[in-house]
């Protein structure tokens, strides 16, 4: 019997660690806030290296797919084997690869720096998922939110720091941020200690396993929760390549189209991913009160109208259209995670890495993708393709509605739902 099993009994019944949410949220933003540098200072690399946009693009996909690859083989493994300070380990497996990026003499060895960034990033979201969800007291929506946006305010903050920092001290400051690295090792050693002392509290529940994989598992044939899966695959496909056409280019798009500097770029970005982060905030709550299914149908349909219109764009509209399309895009991802956990509850892990490490991985190959077009074509035309990527969001109607289902098996085993009783011990 895994872990995630016996989360699935407890998380009901259990009080929100506020505490440990907060700590594995901040963790989230020390992580992210590292890892968003490296695209920040795009523009410094292109220049000191005499890169191109296809390099540009192998940079994001040396970490990417690397976290990619990897996430999903560590979120199974720790479903049988939990290792909670392997969190620290994550952490400072990232230091080091900063560490290479500050000091890089070539860009192989800058491949390298971002190589060990991704695997620190691997190691890093599975187990800080799975350590939201056993703090979330059941309101998973709520916790994954609460852990994603604090990644998404590090990737919103990085961009600002290496505009403030980095740009005008140069590629080697980007060794002061190892202070954020250490600091986050420390912090999630605490982390690690709080759930290493959780693994008993949760293996002693294990005489009500069968009730728990009984009720908490969805009354849905395994070839309808499989393509089910696939659909939440798709969906991260689109949201993740749209994001990363933004994330990795944006920069590009505003020197290029409206004549800004490279600063002001960099300010901008942060403002993008400064409402990513609003969305995701607000895709968690959203999704509990209303349902996954509402929220990711919305997000990502519902992002359509504003992306078609971002190309043709002038500079204030730009602006606005992209903090938009920022709120909305962002809010489906908690909802796609907790839905998935939901489909499948015996793998938090497998699950958890699977989707974020897709994340990771979508969002790099749709970078080197991306890159290698606007080098054949223009910035601009690369927008413009991605402009119709949010259409994928039609495929939401053919999710299950497991909401519902959820919250019936939640009643069971609390014993608050109508005609049922507590079981007696």
């Amino acid at each position: 019997m895994t872990t995630s099993e016996n989360t699935e009994l407890a998380a009901p019944v259990q009080i929100t660690a506020v505490a440990t949410l907060a700590a594995i949220s901040f963790a989230h933003f020390l992580n992210d806030m590292i890892q968003s540098l490296l695209a920040a200072i795009y523009p410094l690399l292109k220049d000191s290296f005499h890169l191109d946009f296809a390099q540009i693009g192998l940079i994001t996909l040396a970490f990417q797919v690397t976290a990619s690859l990897l996430q999903p083989v560590i979120g199974l493994y720790t479903d049988r084997w939990p290792k909670p300070y392997s969190l620290t380990c994550g952490m400072g497996i990232t230091l080091v690869g900063l560490l290479l990026l500050s000091m890089a003499p070539t860009y192989a060895v800058i491949l390298l720096g971002a190589v060990l960034v991704g695997l620190g990033s691997a190691i890093f979201h599975p187990e800080s998922s799975r350590v939201a969800r056993l703090a979330s007291g059941g309101r998973y929506g709520v916790a994954q939110s609460v852990f994603q946006v604090g990644g998404n305010v590090g990737s919103a903050v990085g961009p600002l720091l290496a505009a403030l920092i980095v740009v005008p001290f140069g590629q080697s400051s980007l060794a002061w941020f190892s202070v954020a690295a250490l600091l986050g090792m420390i912090l999630l050693f605490n982390v690690g200690t709080w759930y290493r002392h959780r693994i008993p509290e949760i293996t002693a529940a294990r005489s009500d396993a069968p009730l728990a994989t009984s009720v908490a598992a969805i009354a849905l044939p395994n070839r309808r929760i499989v393509f089910a899966l696939v659909i939440l695959t798709t969906l991260i496909f689109s949201k993740f390549v749209y994001l990363s056409s933004l994330t990795s280019y944006y920069t590009f798009y505003l020197i290029d189209r409206f004549d800004v500097s490279v600063q002001q770029s960099q300010v901008l970005l942060f403002v993008f991913l400064f409402a990513v982060a609003a969305g995701t905030v607000a895709g968690g709550f959203v999704g509990d009160r209303y349902g996954r299914k509402i929220v990711i149908w919305f997000s990502i349909f519902g992002t359509l109208p504003f992306t078609l219109a971002l190309p043709y764009a002038d500079f204030y509209w730009t602006v606005a259209l992209s903090m938009i399309i920022g709120v909305i895009l962002a809010s489906a991802f908690s909802a796609i995670v907790v839905m998935g956990h939901t489909l499948v509850p015996t793998r938090i892990g497998l699950i958890s890495g699977l989707f974020f490490g897709l994340a990771f991985g979508i969002g790099g190959l749709g970078a080197a993708a991306l890159g290698i077009l606007a080098d054949h074509t223009s910035i601009a035309f690369v927008f413009k393709v991605c402009s119709f990527l949010p259409a994928v969001g039609l495929l939401t109607v053919f999710l299950p509605n497991v909401d519902g289902r959820r919250k019936d098996s939640t009643q069971v085993l609390t014993g608050t739902g109508p005609g049922r009783r507590r079981p007696q011990p």
